[in-house]
């Protein structure tokens, strides 16, 4: 494949909303942090619904105990997509504290530690093949760039909006002139079948015609 096809799927996804980003928070690094909801929604648009265009499975999954308090759950995904006539595949990990003892010595359960890695997973396993490139690549570090994708977004929204209404008028078109066919198919018809049955009924056309010339005469 030449190179514009081979990063056709990143430039569509490289782009985050700044709607969607949020800070780090709970982590010993700092940095942004794409929705995962929103992620997933992009993925639909370009691929298809989750499942039919695209998805995920769950390889393996274990926790890993590090201290008699501290533990981690470990999730292995499996993600596909459609590109094309082509299935891609790949596989990502991602992980999320389990158990641990905070600061003041209390300890902490996370209950939703397997969905938190297996997010974590999806979301890092989309980033490889583009989704929210902008943030994995450090671009969002850049106040200015932040500004540049908001716009990026907007026109993005408006060009795909434009794309649908006219998509729409397209299809409306289309049926209009599919009926206007089949209504000049159906009169033609109905014209035919008149026709038929008055000569049948004035036993042929020059009885019809004889009967025309009556009635004209009549008026």
């Amino acid at each position: 494949m030449s190179k514009q096809e081979n990063t056709a799927i990143w430039k569509q996804a490289f782009t985050t909303d700044p709607k969607f980003v949020k800070p780090i928070t709970g982590k010993q690094y700092q940095g942004s942090s794409p929705s995962p909801y929103w992620v997933v929604s992009r993925a639909t648009e370009i691929f298809g619904p989750c499942g039919i265009g695209w998805g995920y499975n769950i390889m393996s999954e274990r926790i890993e105990r590090f201290s008699e308090t501290d533990t981690v759950h470990i999730a292995v995904l499996e993600v596909w997509f459609l590109h094309g006539e082509k299935r891609g595949s790949f596989q990502h990990i991602g992980q999320t504290k389990m158990s641990y003892k905070t600061s003041k010595g209390s300890m902490m359960l996370d209950e939703d530690a397997p969905k938190k890695s297996v997010t974590d997973a999806l979301i890092k396993g989309l980033s490889m093949i583009g989704f929210a490139g902008d943030i994995f690549s450090g671009r969002w570090d850049d106040s200015s760039y932040i500004r540049e994708a908001g716009e990026i977004t907007r026109d993005r929204v408006q060009e795909e909006e434009a794309e649908k209404t006219l998509a729409e008028a397209k299809r409306a078109h289309e049926v209009m002139e599919t009926a206007a066919h089949k209504g000049k198919i159906a009169f033609a018809q109905a014209w035919k079948d008149l026709k038929a049955a008055e000569r049948h009924s004035f036993g042929g056309a020059s009885n019809l015609k004889q009967f025309e010339e009556i009635v004209k005469a009549a008026d």
